[in-house]
């Protein structure tokens, strides 16, 4: 029980956000410029997995509880963090109950209520639904409202790290009067709320363009009457990454601007004009290459990436996925891209460090092209006339998909050269990033459809607790035309032994136990080639130095406190 305790303790920080000094008057310091150069395609993160959707939304509907930007739970909507001690979490461990603040308001002016909670978790599990943060709700049985402003959450079985359900930007709850009607396959039609979502955060959409600009407006129903300090927000989409840190570093043009995917070097003569800063925070990041374990051949036509198009004739090789991995120089790869911000790994879990494994780096962490040329011939993969290995008719060439981006772009060339060392070929593309993020269960470009042998980008997960993550390589969360395209196995990744370990972790409340659990998981993932992971990157971003109260967030939305950002006077 001492560890339980830890556990259930351990994340949580005082009750209230505090620490921040009010402001003299809501809407005093004007319009606050934020530039995302992956433009924004949906303001409803459950139907997108893409980070710039979760944090562009973050500013408009927010989760029951949140991390702050030293990865504790704080409260948003509620009274307190339940725990084993203050009673919100049973002994038993098969329930919690969350007391919800009681005069909190959408921002049309109704009572937000237990049956809004309720009504987000029935929204995200409906048949159809294609709900990409479905691994937030693993477990929950019933969510229940004993009164209006209680909401009590019942698991299938007992749940020692309950902080999944309605917690951090990935999980926010938004509004039954207003999606009611947009449940199921009805979800992705519902343009006019998922563009404009109610919500009880400090901003309001007033006006969406999506792949392109939003503008926000202070919400006049906003639980603190002195907060946001900014009376509009103008957040644009579009560019490139580079042009992103000059119009925040160089020419100030900006406020704020995320994700400086951008050279060191490059960055480094920017911030001498010093009209800007670069914050950065390691949390979770990892750039990883994914591995398609479904055949991707176009002539499959809508098979193609699906369970029927079958194994993918080449990745299904173990030799073959461990000997692309061995390929990489990884160190190479980070002093061009990240410098600085940026580490080299082979995790997907790179973080907390008591998380963090250490067992495949005596393999993958250094390039051993010897190696992978051996494990190659080994599994009878020749070079043919043209260099490039084949067996029994399948060539090793890969269509090579990311985002547009040119560290991305550097990275695929570099990629490309270090696998043609080992005999393969790789035939290089990029989507727009608005795109390939985007969820658009309708386009070929989509990072979950995943229309190619191998992809790369990067993902997350909310808090410092990795269960909810590691939830995602389930079988039954790989996407496809029956969910919409919004399974978070992008993968597709299927082990049984996986998905029985990380049912083994949920039930775990030994701290110890379950970081070592998480490692194993982690290291199943990367020793049986489900993805690549390349780096672990830091977030760095961008902001004025005219703008005060950002507080860097690896944990949860970089946004996650722009209520208490303001305009140094």
């Amino acid at each position: 029980m001492k560890n339980l305790k830890l556990l259930l303790a351990g994340t949580v920080a005082a009750l209230a956000l505090g620490g921040s000094a009010a402001h003299a008057e809501r809407g005093t310091d004007g319009d606050l410029k934020i530039l995302f150069w992956q433009a924004v395609s949906t303001m409803n993160p459950y139907l997108s997995g893409g980070t710039k959707e979760v944090y562009a939304s973050s500013m408009v509907i927010e989760p029951l509880a949140r991390y702050d930007e030293k990865g504790e739970l704080v409260p948003m909507l509620v009274t307190e963090i339940p725990t084993v001690e203050n009673g919100g979490v049973a002994k038993d461990l098969l329930s919690m109950t969350w007391k919800l603040k009681p005069d909190v308001k959408w921002s049309d002016g109704t009572p937000f209520t237990a049956e809004d909670v309720i009504f987000t978790w029935k929204y995200c599990i409906a048949p159809d639904g294609g709900c990409a943060q479905a691994a937030q709700y693993e477990g929950v049985k019933t969510v229940e409202a004993p009164d209006p402003h209680t909401v009590k959450i019942t698991f299938e079985e007992p749940k020692p790290y309950p902080y999944s359900a309605f917690v951090g930007a990935q999980s926010p709850v938004i509004q039954k009067k207003q999606f009611e009607n947009c449940v199921g396959a009805k979800a992705p039609g519902c343009t006019s709320a998922n563009f404009g979502p109610v919500g009880t955060g400090p901003f309001v959409v007033k006006d969406f363009k999506p792949n392109d600009v939003i503008t926000f407006e202070a919400n006049k129903n906003y639980r603190d009457p002195a907060k946001p300090a900014f009376a509009t927000v103008t957040l644009k989409g579009g560019g490139d990454a580079a042009s992103a840190a000059r119009a925040v570093l160089e020419t100030g043009e900006y406020d704020y601007g995320w994700n400086m995917q951008v050279e060191p070097e490059v960055l480094a003569t920017m911030m001498k004009a010093g009209k800007g800063q670069l914050v950065t925070a390691f949390g979770t990041q990892v750039e990883r290459i994914n591995l398609n374990h479904y055949n991707a051949d176009p002539s499959l036509g809508a098979k193609r990436s699906t369970k029927e198009a079958g194994p993918h004739p080449s990745l299904s090789d173990p030799a073959v996925r461990r000997a692309l991995s061995l390929a990489i120089d990884r160190d190479v790869i980070d002093e061009a891209g990240y410098g600085e911000a940026g580490r080299p790994t082979c995790n997907i879990v790179p973080g907390p460090p008591a998380y963090a494994s250490t067992k495949n780096d005596s393999w993958c962490l250094k390039q051993d092209i010897a190696a992978a040329n051996k494990l190659l011939d080994d599994a009878g993969w020749a070079k043919g006339p043209d260099g490039i290995r084949a067996k029994n008719g399948v060539r090793l060439s890969f269509l090579y998909s990311t985002s547009t981006n040119s560290v991305r772009q550097a990275t695929q060339e570099l990629v490309k050269a270090m696998w043609a060392e080992i005999g393969v070929d790789a035939e290089l593309r990029n989507a727009s990033a608005s795109v390939f993020f985007g969820g658009d269960p309708a386009s070929p470009d989509t990072f979950q459809k995943f229309y190619a042998d191998v992809e790369m980008y990067t993902n997350n997960f909310d808090g410092s607790d990795p269960e909810k993550y590691l939830a995602e390589w389930l079988c039954d969360k790989v996407p496809g035309p029956e969910n919409g395209w919004q399974g978070q196995n992008i993968p597709r990744y299927c082990n049984p032994a996986y998905d029985k370990l990380v049912n083994e972790l949920s039930k775990t409340a030994d701290l110890s136990k379950r970081e070592e659990l998480a490692k194993q998981l982690n290291d199943m993932l990367t020793e049986e080639g489900a993805h690549i992971p390349l780096i672990y990157r830091g977030q760095i971003s961008s902001h004025s130095v005219t703008l005060e109260g950002v507080k860097m967030n690896a944990w949860d939305s970089e946004l996650w406190n722009v209520a208490d950002w303001s305009r140094k006077k």
